[in-house]
């Protein structure tokens, strides 16, 4: 079979599995949704940093020398300030006359419509899930392609490892989006398209790998970006919102979850990537 058409099938492996594993989310009703997506939120946030913590950034500076240290930790700053101007940017789209705020007779600035602008917050994070994720399945699909391109089973394993890391990650992305207020066929929609940048990113890769190599780390870094700033800025927030102390132990315990899942399954890959 020739190399590009392998790289296409097992780029999109990964996808097709998270997409159906996601799915199992329209066979829930309402009342069941509405049960499992604090929780759903909760692992995704542990995952989220897990995966920029543990994967992303320790990777990108794996594969730069010590003068290019600062670069990159540049550009995981100014990701973050980016897509901080971003979700502003979708806020104030939103609101009326460019402000959530109106200003009281006491001087002071009073939040309009509290309900109508925290719709919108947490719409814009499934707007931000979308474009991270998009970026992190695009270098998915670059790093399977250079696998393809160093061995046809080495590619083919870790096509699979990719598929089991993301799996998990895409679960929790399609109940950020389903709380983002997205329909569900929408948000299996958007699952599916961003899903596709993994075969994308190793399409592109197949023919131009050598002139993207210098630039992975640059990915690797703006994909950690997003991820922290949807898990800081977004998800934990909405967390504090319940204080209870069962629901706070059980928001931790799926935090530390998420988190030990995806180190977990990362420890895996790198082991299959170097057996």
């Amino acid at each position: 079979m020739n190399l590009l058409v392998f790289i296409i099938v097992f780029t999109a492996v990964g996808g097709v599995l998270s997409v159906l594993a996601a799915a199992v989310f329209l066979l829930l009703t309402d009342r069941q949704r509405h049960q499992v997506l604090p929780h759903g939120i909760s692992f995704a946030t542990g995952a989220l940093l897990a995966v920029a913590f543990w994967g992303l950034i320790p990777h990108a500076f794996e594969k730069i020398g010590p003068e290019q240290f600062q670069p990159l930790s540049g550009t995981i700053l100014a990701g973050i300030l980016v897509f901080f101007v971003l979700e502003k940017l979708l806020i104030w789209r939103h609101c009326h006359y460019g402000s959530c705020e109106a200003h009281g007779d006491d001087g002071h600035s009073h939040e309009a419509d509290h309900g109508h602008h925290g719709h919108h917050l947490v719409k814009s994070a499934g707007v931000l899930i979308i474009v991270g994720d998009s970026i992190h399945n695009f270098v998915d699909g670059i790093l399977i392609a250079a696998a393809f391109l160093t061995d046809v089973k080495l590619g083919i394993v870790t096509s699979l490892a990719v598929a089991a890391h993301e799996i998990p990650q895409e679960v929790g992305d399609f109940a950020i989006l389903l709380e983002s207020g997205y329909g569900k066929a929408k948000a299996l929609f958007y699952n599916i398209l961003s899903s596709l940048a993994t075969v994308l990113g190793g399409i592109l890769a197949y023919f131009s790998l050598d002139e993207m190599h210098a630039s992975l780390p640059y990915f690797l870094a703006l994909a950690a970006s997003s991820f922290i700033y949807i898990a800081v800025a977004d998800l934990i927030p909405s967390l504090h919102k319940k204080t209870d102390l069962r629901t706070s132990l059980e928001q931790i315990a799926l935090i530390s979850a998420g988190v030990l899942l995806i180190c977990l399954l990362h420890g895996y890959v790198h082991s299959l990537e170097f057996a």
